[in-house]
């Protein structure tokens, strides 16, 4: 679709240069399918970021801890397509692919976005985050992944925030005017924790009404993600033995704990993909079964869900 208030296209990826009435412009899906900027209202010049020569995936030895897991730093221009073929890649280093179980989730969450490798071969990671649609999928990979991202401001100032946090609504973020999304950071000791994925939407391969990630971050403890059928990512630890700030590995404990959480921000998401109600029942029903996945022989009140999987997408595991 034309951008009828487009006036000029720069290749650009200065803040300094960055002026009202501009937008920064990645793959573009988003702005070129609605005709405009959701999250800032029509441009009338779009800064192209793609010339920036940006290093898709870079992964970062630690040089005074040789035998920890590298971190991967994740461009902001990273396209889908590369992020994808990084999920069949040898890991980095020597290390072991299955020793990086966390990168198993890239596919389903690629194959989240229920679009083309023409789509794929467009879109970037950082533009899929900036547009903050509840049901963008590069947004609940990185919250799941506790990425940081690194935002380059119009002052030449840098800041790194949590992914989690940058995201605070429909089309809604933490970002001032100018700033520029450079780059996500993951940490290596995070991909190498095991990971759990359930999706649902209301329609076979439809848009995501509730996407839900678990890592087990210790034989006893879960760090839950919950985005698409809330209006932002929510991040909850779940522990058989709950200390300050944890909740208990329980099924009913975990459906009072992200009930609460949702309530105090805006309730349930609401739109043509799933109405609230069920969209919560479906968040119960997948964080079961995440708590079933990752923590058989500790969580409780979850027997229903013990060996069931609801969804349309699937982890494929590495082989050992």
């Amino acid at each position: 679709m034309d951008v009828t208030s487009v006036d000029a296209v720069l290749m650009c990826a200065d803040p300094s240069a960055w002026r009202p009435g501009d937008s920064w412009l990645a793959g573009g899906t988003v702005t070129f399918s609605y005709g405009t900027d959701i999250t800032r209202g029509a441009p009338t010049r779009l800064l192209d970021i793609t010339g920036a020569g940006w290093t898709p995936l870079t992964w970062h030895p630690h040089a005074d801890a040789p035998d920890a897991f590298p971190d991967l730093e994740i461009a902001a221009t990273c396209r889908i397509a590369d992020l994808r073929a990084l999920a069949d890649e040898a890991a980095p280093g020597g290390v072991a692919r299955a020793d990086l179980p966390g990168l198993d989730l890239i596919p389903p969450a690629c194959d989240a976005f229920v679009a083309s490798w023409k789509i794929w071969n467009v879109s970037t990671v950082g533009g899929n985050v900036a547009t903050a649609l509840p049901a963008g999928p590069m947004i609940s990979l990185l919250s799941s992944w506790d990425a940081t991202v690194l935002i380059l401001g119009r002052d030449g100032s840098a800041r790194c925030v949590p992914v989690a946090e940058l995201v605070v609504g429909p089309a809604r973020t933490g970002l001032g005017d100018g700033d520029l999304i450079r780059s996500f950071h993951v940490s290596g000791s995070v991909l190498a924790q095991m990971p759990a994925f359930r999706r649902i939407s209301l329609t076979e391969r439809g848009r995501s009404a509730a996407l839900l990630i678990g890592r087990r971050t210790s034989p006893t403890t879960v760090r839950l993600t919950v985005t698409a059928s809330t209006f932002h990512p929510i991040v909850l630890d779940l522990a058989a033995d709950p200390a300050v700030g944890q909740i208990p590995a329980d099924g009913s404990a975990w459906r009072d704990a992200i009930d609460t959480t949702v309530e105090l921000t805006r309730g349930w998401y609401d739109d043509i993909h799933g109405e609230p109600a069920w969209r919560r029942l479906m968040t119960h029903r997948l964080g079961e079964e995440i708590l079933a996945e990752l923590l058989p022989d500790h969580a409780t009140g979850i027997h229903d869900a013990i060996g069931r999987v609801t969804g349309d997408l699937r982890i494929e595991r590495t082989a050992s």
